[in-house]
C-alpha cells in the first residue's frame, strides 16, 4: 500500500498546504531570506522532524511490546543538509533507568525506523509535468 502527499500551492507565495492520505494536513514555507514568510517549516525542516517521530515512534511501540516503562522520551535529529553525503546524528533520552540489555535492544530499534531505513535504502524516483487540459481548474485543498 503506498502513502500520497499532494502539496498545493498557495498563489504568489512559496507556502503550500499538504494534504496527506487524504486525512492529514500541515503546511510549508520559506525562510524571508529565500522569499517565503516563515509561516511554517521548509520542506526541508520535515525530514529531520519525520525521523526524531519515526525513532521515538518505534521506540515506545517496542517498549510497550516488552512492558518496559519508559517514562518520556526524547528524540533529537540534527540533519545537515550541506554534507555530502548528508549526516544525520540522533540521540534519544529516556525519562525511566534502563539496564545495559534494555539500552542495547532500543539501540536496535532506532536503526528499525521505516522513515530511516527508506532513506538507507534505495529510493527510485519518477517524475512528469502535466498541463492543466480542458480549462480544468487545478485541485485545490479544502
Amino acid at each position: 500500500m503506498s502513502l500520497k502527499a499532494t502539496s498545493f500551492s498557495t498563489p504568489g507565495s512559496l507556502r503550500q498546504e499538504v494534504v496527506i492520505d487524504g486525512r492529514f494536513r500541515l503546511a510549508t514555507d520559506q525562510p524571508a531570506r529565500l522569499g517565503g514568510t516563515d509561516g511554517a517549516p521548509s520542506p526541508h525542516e520535515l525530514l529531520p522532524a519525520a525521523i526524531a517521530a519515526c525513532v521515538s515512534t518505534n521506540i515506545l511501540m517496542y517498549a510497550r511490546t516488552k512492558g518496559w516503562e519508559l517514562g518520556a522520551v526524547e528524540t533529537v535529529v540534527d540533519y545537515d543538509p550541506h554534507a555530502t553525503p548528508r549526516t544525520c546524528a540522533i540521540v534519544v533520552r529516556v525519562e525511566r533507568r534502563l539496564d545495559v540489555l534494555q539500552l542495547a535492544r532500543l539501540d536496535k530499534v532506532v536503526a528499525t525506523c521505516p522513515v530511516r531505513r527508506a532513506l538507507e535504502g534505495a529510493v527510485v524516483f519518477s517524475e512528469r509535468i502535466e498541463p492543466a487540459t480542458g480549462g480544468r481548474p487545478l485541485l485545490r485543498a479544502v
